[in-house]
């Protein structure tokens, strides 16, 4: 056995984790964008998978995903958000949430969904997130949206909440 294969072997023995990205877009009177699955319940926001066996990193997933999944390919702003969730039958997820910034008039009417994975858009106000977004996704977004108003930096979540202080 050679080292190369004593690494690989290491490798993939290691635990695995999940990854991805969204973007948090917002209109002028600061409701948020969100699309609605086909693939299962609950709204989402813009963003998808981190392709990282392809090199990816999580700013350029969910410039990607939200080009792909609303036809808007716009530079992101500030990572805002990282959450570590857990869920069931699934390994653990790291999920980071990007400021997607102020869409315009003309921005939002341009929008085009990606017709194999989402029916429908909607503009929700900050506070209704929790009604959309279920679990740690919800919590996530609003604590972007409370990192935004606020000026704070990003805000370091485990299942969409603060963690403890030590």
């Amino acid at each position: 056995m050679t080292a190369t294969d004593d690494y690989a072997t290491y490798i993939a023995s290691l635990p695995r984790v999940l990854a991805g990205a969204a973007a948090l877009y917002r209109d002028a009177r600061g409701r948020v964008l969100l699309v609605e699955p086909n693939y299962r319940e609950g709204w989402a926001l813009p963003g998808g998978t981190i392709e990282s066996d392809r090199g990816e990193s999580p700013r350029a997933a969910a410039r990607r995903e939200s080009a792909e999944e609303i036809g808007l390919d716009l530079p992101l702003g500030r990572l805002l958000a990282v959450d570590w969730t857990l869920g069931p039958g699934r390994p653990p997820l790291v999920a980071y949430l990007f400021d997607g910034g102020v869409l315009d008039e003309a921005q939002l009417a341009s929008i085009r969904l990606q017709e194999e994975e989402l029916l429908s858009w909607k503009l929700v106000e900050p506070a209704e997130l929790g009604e959309y977004l279920l679990g740690p996704l919800g919590l996530r977004a609003k604590e972007a949206c409370r990192v935004l108003e606020s000026g704070e930096g990003t805000a370091e979540l485990e299942n969409g909440r603060r963690p403890a202080a030590p």
